[in-house]
């Protein structure tokens, strides 16, 4: 009955897993797609300002007056064609936004053999949510138009203005909807290897956490009873940590789809080679360390500062620490890095450092954790109950962690030392003597 309540479970367990990776991946392709799209539609935007720009504006209010066929209309007609070929575009022209619900066409560029077609004021297929938005005076982007005619395509637009900044007319660009379904394409299937290892990340991720769990059960039955909470609360974290960084693998994917669809190749492979050396990150965080509750709760902390992208190094002597019980030393240690982590994190990225120093000797335990961040000022009130440097928020109880550990070390006659004078580092340093 028991190997089938097990049996069951791992079935279960495996199903799961798989509805979960799948639904992951197919989240990330979803996603794909739209950043292409989105990717495509801000660069044609980019292109129609720029050509907006470049207009004669004088000779183009002169055909407004007079809009005919003339030497000026053909000659911004070619102008506008040599955009299109350029860009790939389905259509370049310019717009008359006169009314907040229709726009007209005046100047479309095209091959100057066709001759027929395209008059000038032929009522164009802008929707009306972006006519009225070109009306107000603002850029426009449209989703994917299901045209009779020229078929489906996304169109931007932008303002032609005057020298005193006046609108006389819109710029826009049409993109075929082959084009983009072609590019997305392409994203893809250059891509696929990502999809594969992104699946293939979170079933080693999930693996690994069984495994550690498993592994955690079966330390917690040699400690004290009281370890068992200390030890949850720290797993929680460690899957919390997980779950950012698979977020955060679902965010690097996107980036590579956009330069990879703006054919830069080297730099997406050089993004793809710093990628995977994080990666690698979650191997490096298995520490020789002979204390288990230690060394689940420094992994643990290890991944929240790479989440922070915070530089943490680890010095831990080869002792047990057994003088001190686990639920004490994982409390004192635990309060004193996650204080270091949010000092950290107020500075910029390439400032934050910490550094965790874990010595025994005869006589004593001492416990040095440094940090980079802001300079505490009140350092005589920072061990009373209640009081916090940091501000109040997300629903957290501030000024308790320091009161906990100066609470735990005078319990073993120990010593606890702040120095924060150097700048933007402080020092916390914890003496346990071993009697």
């Amino acid at each position: 009955m028991k190997k089938r309540k097990i049996k069951l479970i791992l079935i279960l367990s495996t199903i799961l897993l798989v509805l979960f990776t799948s639904l992951n991946i197919f989240t990330s392709y979803i996603k794909m797609k739209k950043t292409v799209e989105e990717s495509i539609a801000n660069q044609s935007l980019e292109a129609a300002i720029t050509i907006a720009s470049s207009i004669d504006v004088e000779a183009y209010q002169q055909f407004l007056e007079n809009p005919q066929k003339n030497d000026y209309y053909w000659a911004l007609r070619s102008y506008l064609n040599d955009a299109r070929v350029k860009l790939g575009a389905l259509f370049v022209y310019t717009l008359e936004v006169d009314n907040p619900k229709v726009s007209t066409a005046m100047i479309i560029g095209l091959p100057g053999e066709l001759t027929e077609g395209f008059d000038i004021g032929e009522v164009c297929t802008v929707p009306e949510q972006q006519v009225q938005k070109a009306y107000e005076g603002e850029t426009y982007v449209t989703g994917v138009i299901q045209d009779s005619t020229h078929g489906a395509y996304l169109s931007v637009g932008a303002p032609v203005k005057d020298e005193t900044g006046e609108i006389i007319a819109y710029l826009g660009i049409d993109i075929s909807a082959d084009t983009l379904n072609g590019i997305k394409g392409k994203v893809i299937e250059d891509n696929l290897l990502i999809f594969i290892f992104n699946g293939v990340l979170i079933l080693i991720v999930i693996g690994s956490f069984y495994f550690l769990q498993r592994w955690y059960q079966k330390e917690v039955a040699k400690e004290v009873g009281a370890t068992e909470d200390t030890y949850q609360a720290e797993i929680k974290t460690l899957i919390t940590s997980v779950s950012s960084l698979r977020h955060d693998f679902t965010n690097h994917i996107q980036v590579l789809h956009g330069l990879l669809q703006l054919d830069k190749p080297e730099q997406a492979k050089q993004y793809l080679y710093s990628l995977s050396k994080e990666v690698q990150a979650i191997k490096a965080l298995k520490l020789n360390i002979d204390h288990p509750g230690l060394s689940i709760l420094l992994q643990t902390k290890k991944l929240t500062a790479q989440n922070h992208n915070i530089d943490m190094d680890f010095t831990i002597s080869q002792d047990t620490f057994d003088k001190i019980k686990t639920t004490d030393l994982i409390k004192i240690l635990s309060n004193l890095i996650d204080n270091a982590i949010d000092a950290a994190n107020e500075l910029p990225e390439d400032q934050r450092k910490i550094t965790i120093c874990c010595k025994a000797d005869d006589t004593q335990y001492e416990f040095k954790v440094t940090n980079t961040g802001p300079n505490i000022v009140e350092a005589g009130h920072i061990f009373k109950q209640g009081f916090s440097t940091k501000k109040p928020g997300n629903g957290k109880i501030r000024g308790q962690g320091l009161f906990i550990v100066n609470e735990i070390v005078n319990k073993y006659n120990g010593q606890i030392s702040i120095d924060s004078t150097k700048h933007l580092e402080t020092t916390a340093i914890v003496n346990i003597p071993i009697k």
